[in-house]
């Protein structure tokens, strides 16, 4: 799917529901077979585990987790815990939500490769900027907004996760002023 033009302003906002999640992760699967069979899925916590995870069940694969995360918003993503053993010599699948710089991708493949796998290769639901990863579902420059992580606990109440309601204000004023 091509990339839609970029708006001067404020960036498209794509809000994605669990059944077009499921179609996305449908899509990746059958992209991803088409060319690859992996032993293992590895899915980047944390929002990569929920595709990675389904990605896997869905092409009989094994499944496990890795953790790469940023300590602040900008900051570069590092390491907190890596592969697991059964990387070694087995063909490799390392799935994310999204990707953008592929920054977090790299992190992921450098400490995969490390472990010796057979062969590596990336997937991401949602390709949002220039990496490009082995395989993605959809292609978008829009800002995403995944079903998972669309409310979160404040103050002991379900709520609209802060820099999300940000972001629909942004939109919205933008909208109305254009």
């Amino acid at each position: 799917m091509p990339t839609p033009p970029a708006r001067s302003g404020a960036r498209d906002v794509l809000e994605i529901d669990w059944p077009l999640f499921g179609e996305l992760c449908r899509g990746l699967a059958l992209k991803i077979a088409r060319e690859y069979e992996p032993d293992l899925v590895i899915g980047i916590a944390k929002a990569g585990v929920v595709p990675g995870a389904v990605v896997a069940s869905m092409l009989g694969s094994d499944f496990a987790a890795m953790s790469i995360t940023r300590r602040r918003r900008g900051a570069r993503p590092t390491l907190v815990a890596g592969p697991p053993e059964s990387v070694r010599d087995a063909r490799v699948l390392i799935v994310d939500e999204t990707c953008d710089t592929g920054n977090t991708l790299k992190v992921a493949l450098a400490a995969t490769r490390r472990q010796g796998p057979a062969e590596v290769r990336t997937a991401v639901s949602i390709r949002t900027g220039p990496y490009e990863p082995d395989f993605h579902a959809l292609e978008t420059g829009s800002f995403i907004i995944l079903p998972w992580d669309r409310e979160v606990v404040i103050g002991g109440e379900l709520t609209l996760r802060p820099e999300y309601a940000e972001k629909l204000r942004e939109v919205e004023e933008w909208d109305a002023g254009a």
